[in-house]
């Protein structure tokens, strides 16, 4: 049967762009016949594409061949193809920009789904370059073929099958363009062999085809002054900011309409950053794990202004209980998340850095209407007072993992960028770590994807190569792609690895403790209980070419931090050995109401007589 040059998923075309950066003007090139192997690789450069992460097989061999020949494109050659994904992750991240990953079919593209997943749950811009068998043989089960099409088709913004060399530099222009615009996020395109192999005419950019931008959709301004109106009549507001603000690079307008409005602001685990933590209207992160004061702030609002926040449930809850006295105001770029779990009673389809500073020119013109927030502030502080981030010591001899988390952003600053794996570390780091600058903290939050943090952090080191980047995993999280230490080691990419190691699935443990009666059922690593450590991180990360080091007493915190620092030739490992029965607190406790938080293990937080 015949087939057609390009399939797309199911997913309708996009809407207009947001405002993004974008080229002032398209590079022109017009040039004789190319394999579509190399317009493959021409196209990344004419995309501005310099870093590519990924892995070679056959059916993307061609492509492989013709990367020889583009001496501006950097290849990090990988050891598996999840942290490939991960790293295209934490570089577009921590840049804005859509970070690019190759492989090949079968097990390589279905090794990216974890990593394409994990992007299309955090909105983070992937252009995902698969190779295919040839045409001829799709569907005929050859050898590593896979629809992977369609098996990303739930976790991508669109899926791409190109089968003819022509359709090349078009195909690739599109999806780098519709990976970075609206709400960002993945887009794959499979690319069968023969089409590599092809060849046709190269000219640039493609007919049809605009690469660099669409004009973005105008703010509704009639919904900004209904927006601004609930604002100065609320008398306990609050402005709940998502990961959207960061994606949309607008955290100096979130700061601008925080301070015209001096109402308090809470940040997301995937925004953590968007809004200084040492700014005194910041309260911290709401949620699960999130600090009392953000917590119950949200509950007790009448006004939740939700900027580029999705009302996920690890944030609300139960939602039937969620913030029971508040209007809502929901800024997203994307129309599908606004009044999806929680009504928005002003809706404003807009991206974040477009709406901000529309809403607070909007404020201004109703200055004089504006309630008195002294009482809301004056009960906020005293959950401030009596609820303060802290950790209990140990009982075991061993350091509080919390205290070396703190640590760690105390002695590098808030100018680093950190990764986390997925578990208690994660929690603790976006607890204890100070950030002051959007983009300085990469994590896993929609997929929750242990395996996260190395890989990640190779990818912000790419893209970040002056900052100190330290990637915070656990013991178990670590052991999923610690094998990419190799990658930063052969590669020259110097990232600083802090193992929080307590021989334990951690937070699986922890909930075991708290709702399963202690019965540790398989969240034992055993590592630290037998005479030899398994593995012994020291040694592993020394054979993968990095320098290492063991702590496992508080004294050795800070000279370990500091040595680790003062290493920038190559990888640095630091396996902590902490408390296992250290545990995250506060904490909401699955599907109950975020008015049952838990600030220790026997202690409940409460509303008090405040506002």
């Amino acid at each position: 049967m015949s087939l057609p040059s390009v399939s797309t998923a199911h997913q309708p075309p996009p809407p207009a762009a947001a405002p993004r950066p974008v080229a002032a003007s398209p590079p022109q090139e017009s040039a004789p016949a190319s394999t579509g192997a190399e317009a493959v690789v021409r196209s990344l450069e004419l995309l501005g594409v310099t870093d590519v992460f990924g892995m070679p097989g056959g059916a993307i061999l061609p492509t492989y061949d013709a990367l020889m020949d583009a001496p501006s494109l950097r290849h990090v050659l990988v050891r598996h193809e999840q942290g490939a994904g991960h790293a295209a992750s934490g570089y577009a991240a921590a840049t804005g920009r859509p970070g690019v990953v190759m492989a090949t079919s079968g097990p390589g593209a279905t090794n990216l789904v974890t990593a394409v997943m994990d992007a299309h749950f955090d909105s983070v811009p992937l252009l995902v370059i698969t190779g295919q068998v040839p045409s001829d043989r799709l569907g005929t089960d050859a050898f590593q073929e896979a629809d992977i099409v369609g098996i990303t088709r739930p976790v991508t913004k669109h899926s791409y099958l190109v089968t003819e060399a022509s359709k090349i530099p078009g195909v690739l222009a599109e999806a780098h363009r519709l990976a970075s615009s609206g709400r960002p996020g993945p887009v794959l395109v499979d690319i069968t062999k023969d089409a590599q192999q092809g060849s046709a005419p190269f000219s640039w950019p493609p007919e049809g085809h605009d690469a660099f931008g669409r004009p973005a959709a105008k703010v509704s301004r009639a919904q900004v002054h209904r927006a601004a109106r609930e604002i100065a009549r609320a008398s306990r507001p609050v402005l709940y900011a998502g990961g959207g603000v960061v994606r949309a690079r607008a955290a100096a307008e979130l700061c601008e309409l925080a301070e015209l409005a001096g109402a308090p602001v809470v940040t997301t685990l995937m925004a953590r950053g968007v809004f200084p933590d040492s700014h005194p209207l910041n309260l911290g992160m709401p949620g699960m794990h999130g600090t009392v004061p953000a917590v119950l702030a949200m509950q007790r609002a009448d006004l939740l202004v939700a900027v580029g926040a999705r009302f996920d449930e690890r944030v609300t809850g139960d939602r039937a209980l969620f913030a029971p006295d508040a209007r809502v105001v929901h800024i997203d770029i994307d129309a599908a998340e606004i009044s999806k779990l929680r009504h928005a009673h002003v809706p404003i389809v807009a991206d974040a850095r477009a709406a901000l500073p529309e809403l607070s020119a909007a404020l201004r013109s109703v200055a004089g209407e504006r309630a008195d927030l002294s009482e809301w502030w004056s009960f906020l502080n005293g959950l401030r007072r009596e609820y303060p981030l802290g950790f209990s010591p140990t009982s075991d001899g061993l350091a509080a993992p919390q205290h070396v988390i703190r640590r760690i952003g105390e002695l590098t600053g808030p100018e680093a960028v950190y990764t986390a794996g997925v578990g208690q570390h994660q929690m603790w780091a976006a607890q204890f770590i100070g950030f002051e600058r959007p983009h300085s903290w990469l994590n896993s939050g929609g997929a929750g994807t242990m395996g996260y943090a190395v890989p990640a952090a190779m990818g912000a080191k790419v893209a970040e190569p002056d900052r100190v980047v330290w990637a915070i995993d656990g013991d178990g999280s670590f052991q999923m792609t610690g094998r990419e230490l190799a990658t930063c080691a052969v590669n020259g990419i110097p990232i600083k690895v802090a193992i929080i190691d307590n021989s334990s699935l951690g937070m699986i443990r922890q909930w075991q403790t708290l709702f399963y009666d202690q019965r540790y059922s398989n969240s034992d690593l055993g590592a630290g209980q037998r005479a030899v450590r398994v593995p012994d991180f020291v040694r592993l990360a020394e054979a993968y070419g990095c320098a290492a080091l063991r702590v496992e007493d508080e004294a050795g915190i800070d000279g370990a931090i500091e040595a680790a620092l003062a290493i920038d030739d190559r990888p640095v490992v630091i396996d902590f050995v902490v408390s296992r029965d250290a545990m995250v607190w506060p904490m909401v406790p699955q599907g109950v109401g975020n008015d049952r938080i838990r600030y220790a293990r026997d202690h409940e937080a409460a509303f008090g007589d405040g506002a």
